[in-house]
């Protein structure tokens, strides 16, 4: 029996994926899959590329501040 609470509450399964890729074959057909997931590869590239950037530039805009807080650097204005 599958717990009612806890992190696995939402994992999928084997038969739910299953379920999925004939659900995705039904509305797409077989030729766009392989189309959709190189796009969805590529989106998610895309998006691990900018929070790359959004962590470096924040960590940059930390070392400006000599690693404090935005509100603390400015309280000691």
């Amino acid at each position: 029996m599958r717990p009612a609470h806890g992190s696995d509450s939402m994992a999928l399964g084997s038969t739910e994926i299953v379920i999925l890729i004939v659900i995705a074959i039904f509305l797409f057909g077989a030729n766009k899959i392989p189309q959709l997931a190189r796009s969805v590869g590529r989106a998610k590239g895309e998006f691990q590329m900018g929070m790359k950037e959004a962590s470096e530039m924040a960590a940059i805009e930390d070392m400006d501040r000599g690693g404090m807080t935005e509100s603390v650097a400015s309280e000691q204005e």
